[in-house]
């Protein structure tokens, strides 16, 4: 059995196998959601959990952004307008007060995320009244194993900021930064200095927050390879809990935004390999471990202990130490999972305004799993967070045959075999220590919706 932490940097097999593809946060991908999943629906699959007493997770999209910055493919709206944070808290209530009473009212919100456009756009009395309103509505808990976090950028922080986030009950914190070079950051229009960082790394820490979060991207206009090394150094020495270090995804044609950076300046495919290596170097030396899917965390962290003890799992945040459980979703273009559902909200201001004061859910588009999407699910999940699939895991679960089932693709991992990605025995399918970075190739190889149209559509794997 494969080390589910080792990882090994092959250049060439990357350059091979670095195709276009999803990141599988979910199966099906929002790709395959519809407008004929409307609210009536997503009424009916929660309506089949109702009687669930497990525990909650619940996502809030906060969309606002004082500016722009060019790399971002998020909904997001620019503005620094606080009358338009307001409005929008006040029918985020009003959506809070519709979803509600779907869900048994004992079940316990062990997950809590705020997530952007910027949180910390909205001031401590806006976040106060909208925690309030989830609290009326919601069993939030102060247990010390709960996971309430939220998306911060050190720009917006005063003073008081912090201790006033962890009094309302967040514990988590993920501090958006980037690049610390002062070239790379005007050329994607986020100036922020590493003195204002560290300090915001230092303060959560002292006001008791027990994971800080750091997200980095390579892969941007004017970075290098020594820019970058400072940067990764920097981070490594403040020793945030988790890194997430993501390439970034030149889509202008899908994200208005990226129009402004200047296609010239973007590292070569040969140097964003070169930064990934560099990157899983530093990291791994500096004692991370590769949890997969760009992210690193430290040992003693939860994702290090939940791969370790292959509780690991994978949702619309990323990587998560919980057991896959409902996810109510909420703001505008939020995705949540309910039963066996994916539902979508609006993807505008406008139409999610319009259907709130109608008293209407913003539910826009979603799907509903077959008994085939379950089974693929389950697989990729796997994959993605454990590095092996036991077909007789998967039989019982299911009720079918993993060897006669997946045939087709059982044939097709031979090549990945071959070259050293996968090990496939009569019994199981195991990622090897070169295939932890092509997760995503691999996983493709079980989805069964996957388009031909797929470079125009998603991100590279690398």
């Amino acid at each position: 059995m494969t080390d589910a932490n080792a990882v090994r940097f092959d250049p060439e097999l990357i350059r091979r196998y670095d195709r276009n593809g999803p990141r599988y946060t979910s199966y099906p991908t929002a790709v395959q959601f519809h407008t004929g999943f409307d609210a009536a629906r997503y009424r009916a699959a929660a309506a089949s959990v109702r009687p669930a007493t497990g525990p909650l997770s619940l996502y809030v999209h906060v969309p606002f952004c004082a500016s722009p910055c060019f790399y971002c493919g998020c909904n997001k709206l620019i503005t620094r307008d606080p009358v338009k944070a307001q409005r929008y808290l006040e029918l985020l209530e009003r959506e809070i007060e519709l979803q509600a009473p779907f869900f048994n009212r004992s079940r316990t919100v062990e997950q809590l995320h705020f997530g952007g456009g910027t949180p910390t756009f909205l001031t401590l009395t806006q976040l106060t009244q909208l925690l309030d309103a989830l609290r009326r509505h919601f069993c939030l808990t102060d247990a010390a194993e709960r996971e309430y976090s939220i998306e911060i950028d050190p720009r917006t922080l005063t003073p008081e900021s912090l201790p006033a986030l962890a009094r309302m009950g967040f514990n988590r914190v993920s501090l958006g930064v980037q690049d610390f070079d002062p070239d790379v950051q005007r050329a994607v229009n986020r100036v922020q200095s590493m003195e204002q960082t560290l300090l915001a790394i230092d303060e959560a820490r002292a006001c008791g927050f027990v994971s800080v979060s750091v997200d980095l991207i390579y892969g941007l206009p004017k970075q290098t390879l020594a820019s970058f090394a400072r940067t990764l150094d920097a981070v490594a020495a403040a020793r945030p809990d988790r890194v997430a270090v993501y390439g970034y995804a030149h889509m202008p044609r899908l994200f208005k935004a990226q129009r402004q950076i200047d296609a010239a300046e973007l590292p070569s495919a040969a140097t964003r390999i070169d930064l990934l290596g560099l990157t899983i170097q530093k990291l791994t030396d500096a004692g991370y471990a590769y949890i997969g899917m760009d992210h690193f965390a430290l040992p003693d962290d939860e994702l290090a202990r939940a791969q370790r003890d292959g509780t690991l799992q994978r949702n619309f945040q990323g990587y998560s130490t919980r057991a896959d459980c409902d996810l109510v979703a909420l703001g505008v273009s939020a995705i949540g999972k309910v039963g066996d559902a994916y539902a979508q909200n609006a993807k505008t201001l406008r139409e999610y305004y319009a259907a709130l004061e109608a008293n209407k859910l913003p539910i826009q588009r979603g799907v509903e799993l077959t008994a085939d999407d379950k089974v693929r699910r389950a697989v990729i999940q796997q994959l993605m967070c454990q590095g092996v699939v036991r077909f007789e895991a998967i039989d019982a679960q299911f009720g079918v045959d993993f060897a006669s089932y997946f045939a087709a693709e059982i044939e097709r991992l031979r090549d990945m075999q071959s070259d050293g990605l996968v090990r496939l025995t009569p019994r199981t399918i195991e990622v090897q220590p070169a295939g932890r970075l092509l997760l995503r190739n691999i996983a493709m190889t079980f989805d069964a919706y996957l388009p031909a149209t797929a470079s125009e559509t998603f991100s590279k794997a690398i």
